[in-house]
């Protein structure tokens, strides 16, 4: 391992060796949950979007549009990872995540609020593209701040629990988005859903953006003027090759992710679910993955990161093929229930050791902007091509198994990249707990 690396784990900040308060934990987790349930519930509410934004009358394709337009939100996710990233880099951790959650919460409050084709016309669509480039914009720059305020704040020993609750938090996300599109699915009729229903999700996020911003604000500070002014140039120098792998990381578990959470539309496009079921699958891999992420966290603290992302790899690359088969083959809610409940615990063991391995393998004076420019270009050419293509693919094969070769590909190139990957959990080298 290369020895600024060692350095870097073997130092700790006082910060850096106590435990983060649980409010504190909260402070960070609530943004990032906020975050990510408006970005996801667009993917949730795809054809009801897509009925609003770009009816049939005017096009046969609402729905790849409306899957289109959730991809053009990951296009200015660099420049976000960028900006707000290295914002956090030269200015604090905590106001690059008050300015990300800001940004958030007035994207979201637009788009919720704009009126549908049949009253502005091709307006419509433009405000919708507009507030997605700016959830774009505030999205790529919420990882990194948030990611390295936790690897900072926590004991060495524990980086990949406390880093877990970013997916775990993500996650919390996606159970929220799914158990508000499941009630809503439930209670209203499909023309309700199509004309209103769908707002009320997002706007259910956007009320509590005020409570999130409150307790960001009240957070310490994790990176001082020392870390801001490294004395030699390789504390500043990522490595080209550790920028490679740590994208090949990020890619392999956001195209799992993203995959997972086409389950939504999957079901109702490909499996002739209700919207009911459909969202009702989503709860399932919301709860299930919530209770995976900090038991795969902690344990790539105690028997290191790559044992626990490559044993995921080994069962998913046989398993995923196999399992969307059977949903398509017997279509029926045990069966698609089920298969969410397993995919979404092994989604825990992929995600988060990857994440928290890309995060401590990066130099403190530039791991905010690095690790949010990574995750940030990871997410805009795979995150936001990954439902579109699936969809795509799907139509032009006429295979409802598109997913899962999809999804077992980005999960092989993961596994590779970790292979090559430096192990960084303390336990693995050579460092004691708790320095």
């Amino acid at each position: 391992m290369d020895a600024s690396v060692l350095k870097e784990l073997a130092s700790a900040t006082p910060i850096e060796q106590q435990y983060l308060p649980l409010r504190k934990v909260v402070a960070v987790g609530v943004g990032n949950a906020l975050e990510f349930y408006d970005f996801i519930t667009f993917s949730f509410f795809a054809i009801q979007i897509g009925h609003c934004f770009f009816p049939e009358s005017q096009t046969s394709r609402g729905l790849l549009y409306s899957l289109a337009t959730f991809g053009v939100g990951f296009l200015i996710r660099p420049l976000g990872g960028i900006v707000i990233g290295t914002y956090g880099d030269r200015v604090g951790r905590k106001p690059a995540m008050v300015l990300s959650l800001s940004l958030m919460g007035a994207s979201i409050l637009g788009l919720s609020l704009t009126p549908s084709y049949a009253q502005i016309g091709i307006a419509a669509p433009i405000l919708l593209v507009t507030f997605r480039l700016i959830q774009g914009f505030a999205l790529g720059g919420e990882v990194g701040p948030s990611t390295a305020f936790l690897v900072e704040a926590a004991p060495p020993d524990r980086r990949g629990l406390y880093v877990s609750l970013q997916y775990m938090t993500q996650d919390v996300a996606v159970l929220g988005a799914g158990v508000s599109g499941f009630v809503l699915t439930t209670w209203l009729t499909p023309a309700a859903l199509d004309a209103w229903g769908w707002r009320v999700a997002f706007l259910i996020g956007t009320a509590v953006v005020p409570i999130g911003l409150h307790l960001r604000r009240n957070l310490p500070e994790t990176i001082h003027d020392a870390d801001r002014r490294p004395t030699t140039p390789g504390q500043r120098r990522v490595p080209i090759r550790v920028i490679v792998l740590a994208l090949m990381l990020m890619m392999s578990a956001i195209i799992y992710l993203y995959g997972l959470d086409y389950i939504t539309t999957y079901a109702q496009d490909s499996l002739r679910m209700t919207p009911a079921r459909a969202f009702g699958a989503t709860v399932v891999i919301g709860l299930c993955a919530v209770v995976a992420d900090p038991v795969s966290g902690l344990l790539s603290d105690r028997i290191g990161r790559r044992p626990v992302m490559l044993g995921a790899v080994a069962i998913l690359a046989l398993l995923l093929v196999p399992a969307y088969m059977a949903m398509t083959e017997l279509r029926t809610v045990p069966v698609v229930y089920g298969t969410m409940a397993i995919l979404a615990i092994l989604q825990a063991f992929l995600t988060a050791p990857a994440l928290v391995t890309v995060t401590e393998v990066l130099p403190k004076a530039v791991r905010s902007g690095s690790l949010a420019t990574i995750y940030a270009v990871a997410s805009s050419v795979f995150g936001g091509s990954t439902q579109f293509a699936i969809k795509g693919l799907t139509d032009l094969t006429g295979s409802p198994l598109a997913p899962a070769w999809y999804m077992t590909g980005a999960v092989l190139i993961g596994g590779i990249a970790m292979t090559l990957m430096q192990e960084t959990a303390p336990v693995k080298v050579g460092l004691p707990p708790g320095h």
